[in-house]
């Protein structure tokens, strides 16, 4: 399959490396023209995962968005929610009929994307799709180098319009089996592990994480009481998906780290190879990382949104919310993804079901 992948992250770096060594014939495209010198002048990305470690060849690398995006069926975008705008208006001149765009996770990017792709006057036939986590648990190991620890086994998506569903969700299988199909992308938005997982681990690690250079969130940060205040987050959110009319599956978090039972996103026992992995032992700067800009100020803000929008009860979320704020110096329900803000709070349920089916 042709694919264009496009971003500059970790996931970017998995996505392109493990969909070649698949034999797709990807197209991968950096913004930056002189962070991609090192792939430029190698051709390849070295993979690191289960099987060793070997150097995959990419077919096309480049920082023309337009040639990247030129007769790809496919086109995964693994960066971090807040690009998605600046995105979305690199890409509205060269989507056409038929590609798939893939947000592998989207924080309601679906809807936000298409809408900035139609106001530039892009009228193609194209599709949005996303998930509920990246395809893999990777870490960059260096400039050329992705590191991946465990892929998904299972991915609940939605696409954006949802009548487009049958053709997207074949496009997507042909590169990621994994995927699972949800009712629609607001379903895909409210599986996402992010805003679930994160928030309560750096807030509740603040203390080590801006005292220690180095600190796993997931290993010696994971610990009994930052467990249950996951779990009832957790609770929150499966309860807002009932309050909408979302069937089950949920993909409950506490089943990342079961070693038995029903399996997550990533299978059975991948929280210990994680921690195993030391890949995670990072970092962490609390207002500049992604887990805050990404996973509270969009995907936390937008479930907090939501659930005043169905009328569902969220105190764990909306508690969350506002310790991050105050870390920030900033109300990041004013700035983040909110049904307020992407104009979409007045709707009824009703129109809110018609916009998810038809689209724009």
């Amino acid at each position: 399959m042709e694919i264009a992948v496009l971003g500059g992250g970790n996931g970017a770096y998995a996505c392109a490396a493990d969909l070649s060594a698949q034999g797709h014939r990807v197209r991968f495209w950096r913004r930056d023209g002189a962070a991609l010198a090192a792939l430029r002048a190698s051709g390849t990305i070295t993979l690191k995962d289960a099987d060793g470690e070997r150097r995959v060849p990419i077919a096309q690398i480049t920082d023309d968005v337009g040639d990247a995006l030129r007769g790809a069926e496919l086109v995964v975008m693994p960066d971090p929610a807040f690009t998605q705008g600046e995105n979305a208006r690199r890409i509205a001149a060269h989507l056409t009929d038929d590609q798939v765009v893939f947000l592998p996770p989207g924080s309601f990017g679906s809807y936000l994307m298409t809408r900035l792709v139609r106001g530039a006057g892009n009228r193609a036939r194209f599709a949005f799709a996303e998930t509920g986590t990246l395809p893999w648990l990777t870490r960059k190991h260096g400039p050329a180098t992705a590191a991946i620890t465990a892929r998904a086994t299972r991915l609940p998506t939605g696409v954006f319009p949802a009548r487009a569903q049958a053709q997207a969700m074949a496009v997507l299988r042909g590169a990621f089996p994994a995927v699972e199909t949800v009712e629609d992308v607001l379903s895909a938005a409210l599986m996402n592990a992010g805003p679930i997982i994160h928030p309560p681990l750096i807030l509740m690690n603040a203390g080590p994480l801006e005292h220690f250079e180095r600190w796993d969130i997931h290993n010696e940060g994971t610990q009994a009481s930052i467990r249950r205040v996951t779990d009832a987050l957790d609770a929150e959110r499966i309860a807002l998906r009932e309050a909408v009319g979302y069937a089950a599956p949920h993909f409950p978090l506490a089943d990342h780290y079961r070693t038995d039972g029903e399996e997550w996103m990533y299978g059975r026992k991948v929280h210990k190879k994680l921690t195993d992995s030391k890949d995670w032992r990072e970092r962490i700067v609390l207002t500049e990382h992604r887990y805050m800009l990404e996973d509270v100020e969009q995907g936390l803000a937008f479930l907090v949104s939501v659930a005043e929008w169905a009328g569902a009860a969220c105190p764990v979320a909306n508690g969350l919310l506002s310790i991050a704020s105050a870390v920030m110096g900033r109300d990041l329900r004013a700035s983040g993804r909110t049904l307020e803000n992407l104009g979409l709070a007045g709707l009824s349920r009703d129109a809110m079901r018609a916009l998810l089916r038809e689209g724009l």
